[in-house]
């Protein structure tokens, strides 16, 4: 399938064939428009998708949420996303909202944007609401397609970006509640994690990959990076690579205490490429040097 590239709102607007009313802004609504082929696309923006879903219920630990109304799916610019129509089947029901990062520059927003990490999540990793949150997610769509449906002055801006902001902030609201609904699932894969992360230097991958990464074990779990580090914290409270790192620190400060070992060993069994990186972590993480650790003990 060819892939399409939108790096503009206008393009967006053209395949679906519907009105450009703002350059950098755009609100769609799938079962309005006039085009709505199978289709592979790469964007230039910001995209955020409310798509209602029919007749599902789901069962996160030990509460049950009703997911009849709406789920979301956050796509950041150069992603790509793929769209396939069944033959004969119903018209999608969703709305999107579309901005440019343009838009955001010199905005709180255009600072706050990389803590929004759910744009990087992968669709299998979507928000699923419920009736009120959907709700709420739809009225500052609605909230933004008026302004769009207003003359440009002064203010247009700033109200987009204001909107937007609250929006995301809801998302991230919502995201907090679907990681604690799923409170005995996440603890499966903290300790799947904590597995993985206590077995990664028998099983010679230092050797193979190095000192270990958030995408790695990620990636072993079958989960992007930012769900899954996100999914640790909530559950941890403590990030993913800060629970690497405090493995590494554990490990490296046991090898200390070995008077047969030297820097370069140490650093070498745990990964890092050179002795004098494992000198400036160990510092960083203990408050001193490899060395001076060794003389106090």
């Amino acid at each position: 399938m060819e892939i399409v590239t939108a790096d503009n709102i206008q393009q967006y607007n053209q395949f679906f064939g519907v009105k450009t009313l703002h350059p950098q802004v755009g609100i769609i609504h799938f079962k309005r428009s006039e085009n709505q082929p199978t289709h592979k696309m790469t964007f230039g923006f910001y995209a955020l998708y409310l798509v209602k879903t029919v007749g599902i219920t789901m069962d996160y630990g030990k509460t049950q949420y009703d997911f009849n109304d709406g789920t979301v799916i956050c796509l950041a610019p150069g992603q790509t996303i793929g769209v396939h129509r069944m033959p004969g089947g119903p018209v999608p029901e969703a709305i999107g909202l579309m901005f440019h990062p343009d838009l955001l520059y010199g905005t709180t927003l255009a600072q706050r944007i990389k803590q929004f990490t759910f744009f990087s999540y992968t669709s299998n990793e979507a928000l699923h609401l419920s009736s009120d949150e959907c709700g709420i997610i739809q009225n500052y769509m609605e909230h933004i397609e008026r302004e769009l449906n207003h003359l440009i002055d002064n203010f247009s801006r700033q109200l987009f970006v204001s909107n937007i902001e609250v929006l995301l902030n809801y998302c991230m609201r919502f995201y907090e509640r679907q990681f604690a609904s799923r409170e005995k699932l996440n603890n499966d894969v903290l300790a799947r994690f904590e597995q993985l992360l206590n077995g990664y230097w028998d099983s010679g991958a230092a050797k193979l990959h190095g000192l270990p990464t958030v995408k790695y074990f990620a990636d072993k779990l079958c989960l992007s990076p930012n769900y899954f580090g996100d999914l640790i914290k909530s559950v941890a409270g403590r990030s993913a690579q800060e629970c690497i790192q405090s493995q590494i620190t554990g490990m490296a400060k046991e090898a200390i205490l070995n008077p047969r070992l030297n820097t370069k060993q140490i650093a070498d069994m745990l990964g890092f490429q050179y002795p004098q990186h494992f000198s400036r972590f160990f510092k960083k993480q203990v408050g001193c040097t490899p060395k001076e650790y060794r003389a106090m003990t």
